[in-house]
């Protein structure tokens, strides 16, 4: 079959793989029908996280058909439409029976690594590293879902391809970090980052009741997204203080949840960018962590931060002691997608969150190196390429 695939730093290709196929019993094999590029993947491919290896197939965030079941698979059969987790669970350690499915213990088949780095392994990801399971990516026709009754849902017959892709992992990641972020009814809420998940959290910070949302980015056409299709306010970093924009704009508290969905490519525009990206680019740090660094400060006292972007490492000038004496509570995770899906499905069902947009360049999967160059280089306004194979 075709799959695009990562062949150093910034070198993806179109090659020909072997076919998926049934390893285990809860397995399942998926015919792809889409599959966005997201913006962690720009990690991989910038070389960010080193546990690549030529030839791995890419993507994480898609929908398809089954046309394969395993022996054990209970609740999907050939034919269905299912939009799947972006990460794998098993849905039966401890941490899957506490709905805190990413921190699976058994999804990860190459624990060793994550163990090094971090302490414990979480659960793993499709085509996310050798680092999180080696797990064959979406980028492709077809694709193994491995622990199918869990990591699977069936679309509604309602809820357009379209739609339903982003319920993958953009909806469900942003959603998690407004619900476990706190948000609540009237809080006023500043998210950085105006790319797909970014704007999800908006969209879900709005639904469970804040009474503004305020995004920030550094690109006017984001920006007039988030404005035209979630309804939030935004502030372009490039010609303001946020932290002064966002003092104004809250009476001089500041906001009572700051949402980071940047990650580890963060940009800005002073001096700590520079410093930043040369240790960065020295492998002195793992991560630019300068929007962190800003909601830390931006947040009012006792409230809280919720880091939605992707890290793999050490950071530099950690502003220990803001987060301390503000009383801060700092939270992360990766996406517990099992914990959200079916809820998103049916608000997508009802017109209640929107995601079309969000797929601005939909191209087939042989154009896939054209669609990350539109990605990468945010060319041609490009939010999200989407590959169809």
């Amino acid at each position: 079959m075709k799959a695009l695939t990562w062949e150093g730093i910034n070198k993806v290709a179109v090659r020909e793989v072997p076919d998926p196929r049934i390893e285990n019993r809860q397995d399942m094999i998926v015919r792809v029908r889409r599959s966005a590029a997201c913006g962690s993947d720009l990690h991989l491919l910038g070389g960010y996280i080193p546990f690549m290896q030529a030839g791995d197939v890419l993507g994480h965030e898609f929908i398809g058909e089954v046309v394969e079941v395993g022996p054990d698979v209970r609740t999907h059969n050939t034919g269905d439409r299912v939009v799947v987790s972006s990460f794998i669970s098993c849905g039966r350690c401890w941490f899957c029976a506490n709905d805190l499915y990413s921190c699976c213990d058994n999804g990860n088949t190459n624990p060793a690594i994550t163990e090094t780095l971090w302490g414990q392994a979480p659960g793993g990801c499709y085509g996310y590293s050798h680092a999180m399971g080696g797990f064959k990516g979406s980028h492709a026709e077809y694709i193994r879902v491995p622990y199918a009754d869990v990591g699977a849902f069936r679309i509604p017959d309602g809820v357009s391809d379209e739609r339903a892709l982003f319920a993958s992992d953009s909806a469900p990641t942003g959603w998690m970090g407004a619900d476990l972020g706190g948000v609540k009814p009237g809080d006023v809420v500043a998210v950085w980052g105006a790319g797909a998940v970014g704007q999800m959290a908006a969209r879900a910070a709005m639904l469970l009741g804040a009474a503004r949302v305020i995004v920030i980015d550094r690109f006017d056409y984001r920006l007039a997204m988030a404005e035209r299709h979630i309804g939030a306010e935004t502030i372009n970093y490039t010609g303001t203080s946020v932290e002064a924009e966002l003092r104004e704009r809250t009476g001089g508290r500041g906001p009572d949840v700051c949402i980071e969905a940047v990650g580890m490519e963060a940009h800005h525009t002073g001096p700590q960018h520079v410093y930043d990206q040369v240790k960065q680019q020295l492998r002195l740090q793992q991560d630019r962590p300068t929007a962190v660094r800003e909601a830390i400060h931006a947040c009012r006292k006792a409230g809280s931060v919720f880091v939605l972007g992707v890290f793999s490492g050490m950071v530099d000038k950690f502003p220990l002691g803001a987060l301390m004496n503000k009383g801060l509570t700092l939270r992360s995770a990766q996406m517990h997608g099992q914990r959200y899906i079916p809820m998103l499905l049916d608000r997508m069902q009802r017109d209640e969150l929107i995601t079309e947009h969000l797929a601005t360049h939909v191209l087939p999967l042989d154009q896939g190196p054209t669609g990350y160059q539109l990605f990468k280089d945010k060319q041609d306004h490009c939010v999200r390429a989407v590959f169809t194979p």
